[in-house]
């Protein structure tokens, strides 16, 4: 939606002022909802203790895999045999058993039995793959034990919030992912198996055992291959979780500056503090004020300096302020620097009291400073279209 106001179009986003051949875009009346500010360490810790934090599953299972893979490589004979020993062992032992005595007493202990010999064997492999598992997530997001993550949220139930989640960039990275990973596994595979596909098509001509140990050798070089790239993907994806992770955690200029005034503390140094600041941006106004599009005036007690650059600032903001002498100050120096003087009482007295030096304007005042501007900007186009 667009009006015009004498040689000024307005609309939602930008002010538009033609005259003649000329043209000149005030796109200062953004929303400054745009998250462009990076998070704060304050927001980065807040999101660390709700267990949000940047993490790759991949990479944990690529190391795990990995590992498990290298530890049957070292201590998959000792491994084996004690497997076979366990089995030897219970296999035995049930037949000796005599049916009609065993019961579910015996059968609940030879269970335990078997499966307590089960994790002595696997001890190598369980420890291993625990610690990298551990060590993986250490090293990713660090120690920080919060039970937040598994709390119910209701908006995980939201329908149209979970279609939205399945045709997001982020499935379509887990796309990607798992296509490279098919990719990866089919590559090594194929690869393998031609260069040993005579040797393959010989094992027959082994005894069983040394048969099946050959192809467990083949199985451990092609997991470790595949193991590798699969870690390879997971250091990838780190770095895109680690990116994301901070994008998502963007913030906008106001929830800076919020923050910034709540982590100040004390409300009397917050006072000494923004005395100081005031002191200086007194101290650098008056050389500034030349540079200032417009002085708005109550017209004598109240005078307050506008400028706006699309290249620094989102919004219009005051270059200097004052009332009474500071005033008379500013609009003599307006006049010298032929810088255009208008009269408007309520808006000089609501940008004096409520914007303070080098601030931008509030979104209340928008549009009113939006006229004032353009109104000077006619003016200034109609004396470049007359020179």
């Amino acid at each position: 939606m667009s009006f015009w106001v004498g040689d000024c179009k307005y609309d939602k986003n930008a002010i538009q002022l033609r005259s003649g051949r000329f043209a000149y875009n005030l796109q200062f009346f953004g929303e400054g909802g745009e998250k462009t500010e990076k998070a704060t360490p304050k927001k980065l810790e807040d999101a660390r203790k709700e267990g949000r934090v940047a993490r790759s599953a991949d990479l944990i299972n690529g190391l795990m895999l990995l590992v498990m893979f290298i530890i049957f490589k070292i201590f998959g004979n000792i491994m084996a045999k004690g497997f076979l020993e366990s089995f030897v062992k219970y296999y035995n032992k049930t037949s000796d058993m005599s049916m009609e005595v065993f019961d579910i007493r015996q059968a609940s202990s030879l269970g335990r039995e078997i499966i307590f010999d089960i994790i002595i064997v696997s001890l190598p492999v369980l420890i291993g793959t625990f610690v990298v598992a551990f060590l993986g997530n250490l090293v990713q997001v660090g120690w920080k034990v919060t039970g937040k993550p598994l709390k119910p949220k209701l908006e995980r139930l939201n329908p149209i919030g979970g279609f939205k989640r399945m045709f997001s960039p982020d499935k379509a990275v887990e796309l990607v992912k798992s296509i490279l990973k098919v990719l990866a596994i089919a590559i090594v595979a194929y690869n393998e198996i031609k260069d040993r596909w005579k040797f393959i098509l010989n094992l027959y001509d082994f005894e069983f055992m040394q048969a099946i140990l050959n192809i467990f050798a083949i199985v451990l070089d092609v997991g470790i291959k595949i193991s590798i790239i699969f870690v390879i993907i997971g250091l990838a994806d780190f770095g895109y979780q680690k990116w994301k992770h901070l994008r998502d955690l963007r913030m906008t200029k106001q929830e800076v500056k919020d923050e910034m005034k709540q982590s100040e503390g004390d409300p009397l140094i917050k006072g000494q503090i923004r005395q100081k600041m005031r002191e200086g941006a007194r101290k650098r106004m008056m050389q500034d004020l030349p540079k200032a599009d417009v002085v708005i005036t109550n017209p004598t007690h109240f005078a307050v300096a506008i400028k706006y650059d699309k290249e620094t600032a989102e919004a219009p903001y005051v270059l200097a302020k004052g009332a009474d002498y500071v005033a008379a100050t500013i609009r003599e120096t307006a006049k010298e620097h032929k810088i255009e003087i208008v009269e408007n009482k309520p808006l000089a007295r609501m940008l004096y009291y409520n914007v303070e030096i080098g601030d931008q304007i509030p979104p209340e005042l928008y549009q009113m400073v939006a006229e004032v501007l353009a109104y000077v900007y006619s003016i200034r186009d109609k004396e470049m279209f007359v020179n």
